[in-house]
């Protein structure tokens, strides 16, 4: 019976607009970083649809054990969850400006 399936780890999520980070292929050789665009698993599972910061191209992305992901949402949910409704509003309507 063949029922491999790699896991990418029980903490492997991301949402659109989260930031993918690879680390390079050998020491001194820059890693790379793009934004998700796009999910094909509703509970953000990989893979993902990839912008590349580099070059603006665009591919579909598994993770290996060198990628981590930097939940951006979470820097600007924190000081919202602190303060009143309207820091929230202010918050969520400087990210949709890119």
């Amino acid at each position: 019976m063949n029922t491999y399936a790699p896991d990418p780890g029980p903490g492997f999520r991301a949402e659109v607009g989260d930031q993918i980070v690879v680390g390079g292929p050998t020491v001194g050789t820059p890693g790379r970083d793009g934004e998700v665009i796009a999910l094909h698993h509703p509970d953000g599972t990989p893979p993902y649809d990839v912008r590349w910061s580099d070059t603006g191209r665009t591919s579909v992305f598994f993770p290996g054990p060198d990628a981590h992901i930097r939940h951006l949402h979470e820097a600007t949910a924190h000081p919202a969850a602190g303060s009143a409704g309207s820091a929230g509003s202010a918050g969520s309507g400087s990210r949709g400006e890119r």
